[in-house]
């Protein structure tokens, strides 16, 4: 019998607990989403039991409804008719879903959203600093020559410059324009002032200062710092807005520029400037403090709760105290923690990976762990250790032991001298953080003793038949075909993995011979170039959409909304060549074969063959990453 529309969305709207419990409405190709004031209110267990409803979680703030493609536009119009609302966009709900969040977690987003576009640049210059530096212990004559200046400009650039990519990152996060934002970050580190990594030389009353009103400034530069600059684009960005909305468009283009970057600069170097960097100074110095308190148990504490900072988003707030760390000091003493906590999840994934006998368990623990050894542990929390909790519980005890042991440990120095243990960068973690450290040994047995643990811990305590009930009871209606898949995943992210549904050479998405996939407007992914016509599922989870051509399908799981689209401009094909094996609302699993194609129909018709694989939802996950791993 057809879902009666009406029907399903007054139940919905009855068990959210009323209209002024309801902030904002919108829906995607699956799902209804909701931002709701008081989540107390809600009736979970009714929710999930109305007809039509086929799941509900709670993702970014956002209550979503998982109804079905086809039909959740019918009934979120019917949804909009009960409840007198008008409709919202997505990106409209996640800023109403954002601005619902807990002013801490707000303001800990802030440096994440600023630090994650720029970490390429750091991890870049930092491991190439940990290798320059590393060359002279053994052979010190290489650091007289001229390479050796040089190498040392190109890895040292992207620190003695800092500022200016915060800024520029800052401005974009805040709205406001990045030009006028390189321009306050290339004033605070400007070669008049005294730098600030220098100015320890000058003795009392020798800095220059500046008259300003009733402000004495002294002329120095802000090389190395985090926090004024951010605070200094985050008041530009509020200066130029409100310019925009007050100077009469005729001579908006040269008087807002000119106005926003007078003010934000004198404010900045009177305020904002020696104020924050103080509280910066405090800032780290608490972060040295927490981790050397109690003779190592601060360590240890911040090595077990590292991996819930993971689950909860917040871990990459981290990255202000690691760049405080380096242009105070020159050691990231935050990192070993951080590599601690990391190696030991995948030595609790890798533990599950051998031990179970489940094949699609495996299929996933296997190459997520592996990710969490190069310091990408989100597949391996989400996906396998956070799900059965004991493994994650066992990492988190190898990342204290081996945190507590990181503590007592020491490195050196290029001159050879006895400096903390840490590291020449930070965004970079596990193996790839060898180059970045100044111990090498030390940290190799840094990395085992969190893995051993975790691995040791998890191998006796964890046991296959805890899996998740809901798992272990759910089986297909009929037994589904079977075929050897691919298990490298092609898409990652907070919510799980994408295994590669295909055979063959994984290609970026920017490389897609289609103009609208390759530009990521219908979402994040891949493309494969197939090596033969067989399209299997990418994970446990349940077709949403078969198009009427055939040459496209739409998954869901967990979150996660998946399309296979098979070849470019194939819609034209009129599924001549395509054959699907399952229908919409089909429940598959990871290896099943959904769909087959005739490669050399497509090519005999002038299309390319290529099969695109997008996360069609990727802005609304975190950490998103694609590529074949």
């Amino acid at each position: 019998m057809a879902l009666d529309y009406r029907k399903c969305a007054e139940e919905i709207y009855s068990h959210l607990g009323g209209r002024e419990n309801i902030i904002s409405a919108a829906h995607c190709a699956t799902r209804l989403r909701l931002v709701i004031a008081d989540n107390s209110k809600l009736d979970k267990e009714a929710l999930e039991n109305v007809d039509g409803v086929k799941g509900m979680f709670e993702s970014n703030g956002q209550l979503q409804l998982i109804i079905g493609t086809g039909t959740v536009n019918k009934v979120y119009d019917e949804f909009l008719a009960v409840t007198g609302m008008t409709a919202a966009t997505k990106d409209e709900v996640k800023a109403a879903a954002a601005a619902q969040a807990p002013l801490w977690r707000r303001i800990l987003k802030v440096p994440g959203d600023v630090f994650v576009p720029i970490l390429p640049a750091i991890v870049a210059s930092g491991l190439m600093m940990g290798i320059v530096e590393a060359i002279p212990k053994f052979a010190p004559a290489f650091g007289a020559t001229d390479w050796f200046s040089f190498l040392d400009l190109v890895a040292n650039t992207a620190f003695a410059l800092l500022p200016v990519l915060v800024a520029i990152s800052a401005s974009r996060v805040f709205g406001c324009n990045i030009f006028l934002g390189a321009v306050m970050g290339l004033m605070m580190v400007h070669p008049a002032l005294i730098n600030a990594w220098t100015v320890g030389n000058y003795a009392a009353g020798e800095i220059p200062t500046w008259h300003l009103l009733f402000f004495n400034v002294q002329q120095v530069g802000y090389q190395g710092h985090v926090i004024p600059v951010i605070l200094s684009i985050l008041l530009m960005s509020y200066i130029e807005k409100w310019l925009h909305k007050h100077v009469p468009e005729m001579i908006d283009l040269f008087v807002t520029p000119l106005c926003t970057v007078l003010v934000t600069s004198f404010i900045t170097f009177t305020i904002i400037g020696p104020v924050f960097s103080v509280v910066e100074n405090w800032v780290l110095a608490g972060a040295q403090v927490l981790i050397t308190i109690g003779a190592g148990l601060g360590a240890a504490v911040m090595g077990a709760i590292y991996p819930l900072t993971v689950v909860m988003g917040l871990h990459h707030m981290y990255n202000v105290i690691e760049a405080g760390m380096i242009s105070s000091t020159g050691v990231n003493t935050w990192m070993p923690i951080a590599s601690a906590a990391n190696f030991a999840q995948f030595g609790a994934c890798l533990a599950v990976a051998l031990k179970v006998k489940n094949q699609k368990t495996k299929s996933v623990a296997l190459p997520s762990s592996l990710s969490a050894s190069l310091g990408i542990t989100e597949p391996a929390i989400f996906g396998i250790n956070f799900r059965f909790m004991k493994p994650f519980a066992c990492g988190m005890a190898g990342g204290a032991v081996a945190s507590f042991l990181a503590s007592h440990m020491h490195g050196t120095d290029m001159a050879g001298n006895v400096v903390p243990f840490g590291a020449t960068t930070y965004g970079v973690t596990g193996i790839p953080g060898i180059p970045a450290v100044n111990n090498t040994g030390m940290y190799l047995i840094e990395l085992l003793v969190a893995a051993g643990v975790a691995f040791a811990l998890t191998w006796i305590i964890w046991k296959e038949d805890e899996q998740p009930k809901a798992k272990k009871e759910a089986a297909p209606a009929k037994a589904a075909e079977k075929i050897e898949a691919p298990k490298t995943s092609v898409i990652r992210c907070a919510a799980g993995a994408v295994l590669q549904p295909t055979k063959g050479k994984v290609i970026a998405r920017e490389q897609i011979p289609d103009e609208t996939f390759a530009a990521g407007i219908l979402g994040d992914g891949v493309g494969i170039e197939p090596e033969e016509g067989v399209v299997v599922a990418p994970f446990d989870g349940e077709v949403t959409s078969v198009a009427d051509s055939k040459h496209a399908i739409g998954l869901e799981s967990n979150g996660m909304e998946v399309l296979i689209h098979v070849g470019v401009d194939t819609v034209s094909m009129n599924g001549n060549g395509f054959t699907p094996a399952v229908k919409e609302g089909d429940k598959v699993k990871a290896g099943q074969k959904i769909l087959t194609f005739d490669r050399a129909k497509i090519k005999a018709a002038g299309h390319p063959d290529t099969v695109v694989v997008l996360l069609t939802n990727s802005d609304d996950l975190e950490n998103v990453e694609c590529g074949a791993k």
